[in-house]
């Protein structure tokens, strides 16, 4: 029997009417209305703080992506050659990542032992921190190499604190939400990664018409740029007063570990039935991790710019478009998980997308001179099959640590597998060899092989207790 099923079960509240139409309870049994009442606010606003969360995580994670790209060199010495300045750019997007598992593994500790609200609390104030420092950098030409270094250092700070947001806030909000509709709550949770990557480029467009972005003197090098990482900071600070005005703690947490007293030390995830649990999870994230980044960074960067020769305002219409389609196909996914069953889920999706998925991918990039028409609803019916396991993902990981290990189990199993992943670009590269153009079919076939082999490995847990 997995770690997570070891708990006693938890009361669970009746059917009642929903909150705002969503399936949310907002009345459970027993006790008086008022205390009914309180119930379901406590539990809506560690949904809604959860959401909010993602979208404000996602936001400061993928900034320097869309808005620093066209200025990397006001960071840079004006003599780099262009690979030099590429693995430079690239780095600063690299060292967030390398901090996210170091941040998931910290923060995890803190909401496994004094709470997850704090610990949301503490990360929250820390990225806003960080981002309002990055966005006030002062360029090459004013401290030299110094720029670059507070740039890279900054980021992987704020690798760290990112790390820590959602490995608080989402168990929390599971924890919270009722066990018929925990597969909702994670969906919509993740859904919130979409709302933030339309909200970044939407800010990045607005900025590049009042500032143009034409050379390193250019009005978007002086000041547009830093405008989003304040936008950025401002949001985190918004978030953190939520969660001091309505957040409450988890009242699972407190019960099942005594406000953090019978937590156990974060060795006890590396061994015994908690090891088992987070190495079947890191297999799965591998694979899961590795078609997403096929997604998120190589569909935007290199498919669709350079293979299909869109020009940016046709990639970035192609993009709003696609995730505006999956902020609904993350919920849809949830809301499958919890009918079929997490595992059984993932055991269609994942072979789906190294059979249909990859015959998807082969035909974009071999679509050229398509309409646009036609390649936006490729290319978002492919990414609403490879990204739709991330619906249940959240839900799925939370599921399979008990509650005085979960915050940590979860921020490392979510989190750890991305830094091998980050380096697909040179997997691509070695698989040239033998695939040539077929190198990213390959590398999605191969994700998905490992994603299906994790989910076999592990067990069921849509009926766990929490």
């Amino acid at each position: 029997m997995y770690s997570a099923a070891r708990r006693a079960p938890c009361k669970r509240s009746a059917r009642g009417p929903s909150w705002g139409g969503l399936g949310i309870d907002t009345h459970a049994s027993g006790g008086t209305v008022a205390a009914d009442e309180a119930r379901s606010r406590r539990r809506n606003a560690a949904i809604k703080g959860a959401f909010f969360s993602e979208v404000i995580d996602m936001f400061d994670i993928y900034l320097p992506v869309v808005v620093l790209t066209p200025i990397m060199g006001y960071f840079q010495p004006a003599q780099s050659d262009p690979s030099t300045a590429t693995i430079l750019a690239s780095f600063v997007f690299i060292t967030t990542l390398l901090g996210r598992p170091l941040g998931s593994l910290l923060f995890g500790r803190v909401a496994d032992r004094i709470g997850r609200r704090r610990a949301t609390l503490y990360s929250v104030v820390g990225f806003s921190v960080i981002t309002l420092a990055i966005g006030l950098i002062p360029g090459y030409h004013s401290i030299g190499i110094w720029s670059y270094v507070l740039l890279a250092g900054l980021r992987f700070l704020d690798g760290i604190c990112l790390g820590g947001g959602y490995t608080g806030a989402i168990p929390l909000a599971l924890e919270s939400a009722e066990k018929r509709h925990r597969g909702f709550v994670g969906g919509f949770i993740l859904s919130g990664f979409c709302v933030a990557y339309i909200a970044i480029n939407l800010v990045a467009m607005a900025m590049y018409a009042l500032f143009p972005a034409d050379g390193l003197d250019s009005p978007y090098a002086r000041f547009g740029w830093r405008i989003p990482f304040f936008i950025g900071a401002a949001l985190g600070g918004v978030l953190a007063f939520y969660y001091l005005r309505h957040v409450e703690e988890s009242e699972i947490w407190q019960s099942e570990t005594a406000g953090g007293a019978r937590a156990l030390p974060v060795t006890a995830l590396f061994r015994g039935a908690a090891g088992r649990n987070l190495l079947q999870v890191l297999v799965m994230m591998t694979g899961f991790w590795t078609t997403q980044n096929l997604i998120a960074l190589y569909l935007p960067s290199v498919l669709l710019p350079q293979t299909l020769a869109l020009t940016k305002e046709h990639v970035s219409l192609t993009l709003l478009v696609t995730y505006t389609c999956l902020f609904f196909s993350y919920i849809a996914a949830g809301l499958l998980g919890q009918r079929l069953g997490r595992r059984r889920a993932f055991l269609i999706i994942a072979p789906a997308i190294a059979t249909l998925g990859a015959g998807m991918l082969y035909t974009l990039t071999t679509a050229a001179g398509w309409s646009l028409p036609a390649v936006m609803m490729l290319t978002a019916a492919l990414a609403i099959l490879v990204t739709a396991p991330w619906g249940i993902i959240v839900t799925y990981i939370n599921e399979r640590f008990a509650t005085d290990l979960r915050a940590t189990g979860f921020g490392v199993g979510f989190s750890l597998s991305v830094v091998v992943t980050s380096f697909y670009a040179v997997y691509l590269r070695w698989l040239e060899g033998p695939f040539g153009a077929a190198a990213p079919v390959a590398l999605l076939c191969i994700g998905a092989a490992l994603a299906t082999l994790g989910a076999w490995l592990g067990p069921e847990t849509r009926d766990v207790d929490l």
